[in-house]
């Protein structure tokens, strides 16, 4: 580095005045582990903007002929929260559970009424699932990134309504039979019918 370059990060303040307090520890400037702690939280938040989505939808125990009817039809499973979660939890060791946070962030912007909110959540359902830059992009054939490329001037509760349909059809396809076929889905099975026979 020749002697006309600077570096702000290797500026050393020349006293003991905090110019910048911002907490009660006494360094000298506002780069303080309490601030670095808190803008390490606000980071890690913006890595998925839906922070609405919960980790887990919140749910009874399913019963036993609830249990069994996850494997009669897709559409049972996906109508019911316990199935979703559990389900969700089989896609997680598949490494795809982005197609199921993906779906219910579709359904939630489906119920949203206010304009400024749905406009804000579309944004954010794009760059989290839609964006090729995401980490947690889902596989959409080109027609419909296409579709959702326009439908997103002017977003609306059923901008991505193809995409989710897709993505709905993938995991129906894709995921739901080795789903049945799973430890998971087999060992649920098993307890909620031994706790009922139990009883």
């Amino acid at each position: 580095m020749s002697r006309h370059e600077t570096s702000p990060t290797t500026v050393q303040p020349t006293s003991n005045h905090r110019p910048n307090a911002c907490c009660f520890c006494w360094c000298c400037c506002c780069s303080c582990s309490w601030n670095e702690d808190r803008e390490r939280a606000w980071r890690s938040s913006r890595e998925t903007k839906l922070e609405t989505i919960p980790n887990c939808e919140a749910c009874a125990k399913p019963t036993p002929e609830e249990v069994r009817g996850w494997a009669q039809s897709f559409d049972k499973l996906m109508k019911s929260p316990a199935g979703r979660n559990v389900f969700r939890e089989f896609l997680r060791t598949e490494y795809s559970e982005e197609n199921m946070l993906f779906w219910l962030a579709c359904e939630e912007l489906k119920n949203e009424c206010n304009t400024h909110t749905i406009d804000e959540k579309a944004r954010m359902i794009y760059e989290d699932y839609i964006s090729i830059l995401s980490p947690k992009e889902v596989s959409l054939d080109s027609r419909v990134r296409e579709v959702i490329n326009r439908k997103m001037q002017e977003p609306s509760s059923h901008t991505f309504d193809d995409a989710q349909l897709q993505i709905y059809t993938l995991m129906h396809r894709d995921s739901y039979p080795r789903f049945l076929n799973s430890a998971i889905y087999k060992s649920l099975l098993q307890s909620v019918s031994r706790s009922s026979s139990e009883s």
